[in-house]
């Protein structure tokens, strides 16, 4: 089997790159220092030691900020006024929050040294009037310039008109019509709610009782948005754009209309079923501690949805709801903001991972510690997913402290790599394996895995003139897939093993022209590019194969002067854009990893991007990094994961070091 190391150590080498296959004895001796790497050393120790320090030892965990843009915390202010629950000092707060992030334009963008967006803009100018800011002050000013000049509230996407439609200044009847008769539409039919992605779905079902009810918040006395010129499009269809005539858009604009004209005199007893339908649904997927699908679109729009179906604040459900809310706030001093999601088992087992690769004792406290809070997260119910692979038993894992319905395939083969390598899998045997068999079953058709659901590609959901943002989807992806396949290899699976032979005619066919793969979770071609390279390593493919030198090629090619590597979220909107980005210890460690995988570890390359991580950690033992190298939605939603410029170039530098010596572990 050819394999990610020098081929000068080809005959003393197992085929495993990652440590997956070694015991803890082995992995406990340290070998850097024998390949005359001081530097490296310490570098590997002051990352180790840093992630210790930031260990929860209370709750045995790691978790960091999980950073997006200011849309969800001018949401906040929204939601705090239709509940009639407004805090004003946590208000002022969200002022302070967006006034500091508004950019010298005027607006404000969805990532780090991004342009000016117009519904990020538009959402957060109306927080702060609803807030009481003064149209006329200067910043107030700039961003009402930048909004008419660029087209306003028509122009905007449609999450943010349905919020304009909730502040009662822009008509409910010109969004994109979501009649809750969509509850009706039973399994197998194109366009029942499980065709739909699970945080599309968790996030339509109670919009479609808000679209029934249709209520507005209760703003202060002489509130309007007059200066914004919002109903200056009188013939505005709340699409943004009008229709070109043509195949699938054509038809939905023209059913938009029928349902809109339907929308005036519903079928009585369709509506009432189809309304308690969708309440129910709510109510059933609510987490014991309040959280809906672990995401706060979902969060918000569920209270909000109970609260027009007459709940009122006292009540389990809507008070768990606001009180998981409010934990996903980041409060300081000045400022507030709200996080669109929580990170803790992700950033617990990359860690881990980090660290054990690293060779930290898996008997040191925090892995041990660790290791079993992870065991307490395992799901233990069907979810979603059960509906179209109703006879897998539960055993995945969720991204969340609380996420019972929605586990998802990375957090679990990161968490099963994680309990294997710290030898936790041997206390609960049968609870590791079912987490494997959950995985397993959760393979696509074409041979991918997606994140939540299987099959899940129906294109027809991303025509609606709802889904402006694209992303109504969860089809199989390479970095997924490219995952798995690393965890599989590392258990010892090969070629053979018929879902890997499936992923690996799925990646085949899934690689770009110019040897890059696209990354759906991660920004991007480098993203999907190291996780395809490091799965066919691991599975046993050929490395020296073509397809492996093209994309070898693509990631040098990418190389900066110096030394790094930097991908940027416009690589989404376009591929041209894909080595424009400036340098970041993420995304270097990606390609590192990637590179190391092919064999590449003696290269120049290597020790080049190698030497940009050593130059460029800093005294704690971190690396600093502000771009947002993570993807909620592409061209949409971008994150910014605060440990991940600390567990991926640990991995990176781990990995580079045991290649080079060969490490049989």
């Amino acid at each position: 089997m050819t394999t990610g190391v020098p081929s000068e150590n080809l005959e003393s080498w197992n085929g495993t790159t990652y440590g997956y296959n070694t015991s803890p004895a082995t992995r406990r001796k340290r070998t850097y220092r024998a390949f005359g790497s001081e530097e490296l050393d310490k570098a590997i120790a002051r990352s180790q030691e840093y992630l210790l320090s930031i260990y929860n030892q209370d709750q045995g965990l790691w978790v960091a900020e999980l950073e997006a843009n200011t849309t969800l915390t001018s949401e906040y202010v929204y939601f705090m006024h239709y509940m009639g629950t407004v805090d004003e000092l946590r208000q002022r707060k969200m002022v302070h929050y967006l006034k500091e992030t508004q950019l010298a334009q005027g607006a404000w963008n969805i990532h780090y040294d991004g342009p000016g967006d117009l519904s990020t803009t538009l959402e957060a100018y109306c927080a702060m009037r609803l807030a009481g800011e003064d149209p006329s002050a200067r910043h107030m000013a700039r961003a009402r310039d930048f909004i008419i000049a660029h087209g306003g509230i028509e122009n905007a996407r449609v999450f943010t008109k349905i919020f304009f439609g909730l502040l009662g200044v822009y008509p409910w009847e010109r969004c994109p019509a979501l009649p809750p008769e969509l509850m009706l539409l039973p399994e197998g039919f194109p366009l029942n709610i499980y065709e739909m992605s699970s945080w599309a779905r968790c996030t339509v079902v109670p919009l479609l009782i808000l679209w029934h009810h249709k209520p507005t918040i209760e703003a202060p006395e002489g509130f309007n948005l007059n200066e914004l010129e919002i109903m200056g499009s009188p013939g505005g269809n709340g699409h943004g754009k009008t229709s070109n005539g043509n195949g699938w858009e054509s038809f939905f604009y023209t059913a938009d209309s029928v349902l809109k004209r339907y929308e005036k005199k519903p079928l009585p007893w369709t509506r009432k079923k189809a309304l308690k339908l969708a309440e129910q649904w709510i109510l059933d997927r609510q987490d014991p501690t309040g959280e809906w699908g672990g995401i706060m679109p979902a969060m918000m729009n569920s209270v909000m949805a109970l609260k027009c179906l007459g709940y009122p604040l006292e009540h389990p459900a809507v008070r768990k709801g606001m009180e998981a809310i409010y934990r996903f706030t980041i409060e300081d001093r000045k400022s507030l903001r709200l996080q669109s999601c929580v990170s803790p088992v992700w950033d617990t087992a990359n860690t881990s991972l980090a660290l054990l690769e690293s060779d930290l004792s898996p008997s040191h406290p925090a892995i041990e510690q660790a290791a079993d809070w992870l065991w307490t997260k395992q799901t233990t119910r069907k979810g979603d997913w059960a509906i179209k692979n109703p006879d897998a038993a539960p055993g995945g894992w969720s991204f969340e402290f609380a996420n019972e319905f929605y586990p998802d395939t990375d957090d679990t083969l990161a968490v099963l790599t994680a309990l294997k390598l710290s030898g936790s899998d041997a206390k609960h045997p049968e609870d590791w394996y079912r987490g494997l068999q959950w995985l397993l079953s959760m393979q696509s058709t074409n041979g991918g895995w997606a994140a939540f659901d299987v099959d899940n590609d129906k294109e027809i959901w991303n025509r609606i003139p709802f889904a402006d943002h694209k992303s109504m989807l969860d089809p199989p992806t390479s970095d997924l897939t490219g995952r798995i396949l690393e965890f599989l290899g590392g258990l010892g699976y090969g070629t053979d093993f018929e879902p890997a032979r499936k992923a690996i005619a799925f990646l085949e066919s899934e690689q770009e022209a110019d040897g890059s793969w696209f990354g759906r979770w991660g920004i991007n071609y480098l993203y999907g590019t190291w996780c395809t390279l490091c799965g066919l390593c691991s599975i046993g493919y050929d490395m020296q194969s073509p397809r492996i030198r093209r994309a070898v090629t693509w990631l040098k090619s990418g190389q900066k002067e110096d030394g790094g590597w930097g991908e940027p979220c416009a690589s989404y909107d376009n591929p041209i854009n894909k080595d424009k980005g400036s340098s970041t210890a993420s995304q270097t460690s990606w390609a590192l990893m990637g590179l190391v995988a092919a064999g590449e570890a003696n290269s120049e390359a290597v020790k080049h991007g190698v030497g940009y991580l050593l130059r460029s950690q800093n005294k704690k033992g971190s690396w600093d990094e502000k771009e947002f190298t993570g993807t909620g939605f592409p061209s949409f939603f971008y994150i910014r994961y605060h440990m991940y410029r600390d567990y991926f170039p640990l991995m990176a530098l781990a990995r580079y070091a045991k290649a080079l010596n060969g490490d049989k572990g």
